[in-house]
């Protein structure tokens, strides 16, 4: 069925990149997608747990695809292990003006500056209240709005009204569309918005709470690393995404769109945001779970992910460019190369490559 996406694929590049967004939303609302890319089952292999949940497999779908909560149960019965809905800023947000949204096809890569464009927090609170809770775990990444002045005070909003219909949180300090956002990425602010998430969190919270975790960006230096280490250690975080979409142009790129202003995410970001991975897990000595995201297009580039330390995986720019057939190839190829490496789980993979330099 994976051939029915290349079918459809030279209509949609001739539309916005943005309306083609719409109407893949459109195809998982209406049950077109589910009936057209039916999933597998998945090996046993690559069942996982992290914080108590167990995962039928560790790949999600990152956060920007259902920004308003429209079809996580939809995108799950793609195949997906979990999915990270939004960003979600307290108040509706329109984002920057279109064009904001851009597909370099020869570089495999996306370039983006929506600007945290969403429903709004009451939006999406709705419809993650109406939903039947299931197996699968559903996150929110969240944002502050563009105008506030009171960061700390928009994750506190976010995390207190969320908890209780969120399986994980995403406090999301790096993406390069709003203005000033990457700044709370530095100590002092962090910890702010770190304590007052988490206590919003745990206040409206009964009984366990969802996990708290920071999305980072892939453009710190090796001094900003550590000290996001030893903050996220310091705090008790239970989790941190690496990472969201870079400001670099890398000399590689092919496609005269590399000029657009926003985030660039796709192939390209894949051996930079890997390197932090594996660099945050060695920071944190594998003591903090990690969901690495950036650049995910097979099973070896989610499985190298994992032997730097990623307990978790997260895809989405490679979908664009392979329809939702993608998500069987990826599990399908990490299984084999589990296997083929003697690993029981991947559990047993998730930091191999630390620890194999450290018996060295």
């Amino acid at each position: 069925m994976a051939n029915v996406y290349r079918l459809i694929l030279p209509f949609l590049r001739r539309i916005d990149p943005e309306r083609a967004h719409k109407l893949a939303l459109w195809g998982l609302k209406s049950g077109l997608a589910a009936s057209l890319f039916p999933p597998a089952p998945d090996d046993p292999i690559l069942a996982t747990t992290v914080w108590g949940r167990t995962f039928s497999n560790p790949l999600g779908l990152a956060a920007g695809f259902d920004k308003n909560a429209e079809v996580p149960d939809a995108a799950l019965a793609l195949g997906f292990g979990f999915v990270e809905v939004g960003g979600v800023t307290p108040l509706l947000q329109v984002g920057n003006p279109a064009p904001r949204l851009f597909r370099l096809d020869a570089d495999r890569a996306v370039i983006n500056r929506m600007g945290f464009n969403n429903d709004g927090l009451s939006a999406v609170l709705d419809r993650l209240a109406r939903r039947k809770r299931g197996t699968s775990p559903v996150g929110v990444n969240l944002g502050k709005n563009k105008n506030s002045t009171d960061a700390a005070g928009d994750y506190a909003a976010l995390a207190g009204r969320l908890a209780l219909h969120a399986d994980f949180l995403v406090v999301n300090v790096s993406s390069p569309n709003t203005p000033g956002l990457r700044a709370l990425q530095h100590t002092e602010a962090l910890v702010a918005i770190i304590r007052a998430a988490r206590t919003a969190r745990d206040t409206a919270t009964i009984g366990t709470a969802p996990p708290l975790l920071i999305k980072i960006a892939p453009d710190m230096d090796s001094a900003e690393l550590a000290d996001i280490a030893r903050v996220a250690m310091d705090e008790r975080l239970e989790g941190i995404v690496v990472s969201n979409t870079t400001v670099a142009r890398p000399a590689s790129l092919l496609s005269p769109l590399q000029a657009e202003t926003g985030g660039l995410s796709g192939a390209p970001l894949f051996e930079p945001s890997t390197r932090m991975l594996r660099r945050v897990y060695e920071l944190t000595a594998g003591k903090i779970p990690l969901i690495g995201v950036g650049g995910i297009s097979g099973g070896a580039d989610a499985y190298a992910k994992i032997r730097a330390g990623a307990s978790l995986v997260q895809l989405y720019s490679a979908m664009i460019f392979e329809g939702p057939g993608l998500i069987g190839r990826v599990k399908h190829e990490l299984a084999v190369l589990l296997k083929r490496d003697g690993f029981a789980s991947v559990a047993e993979a998730v930091g191999a490559d630390y620890r194999a330099g450290a018996g060295r």
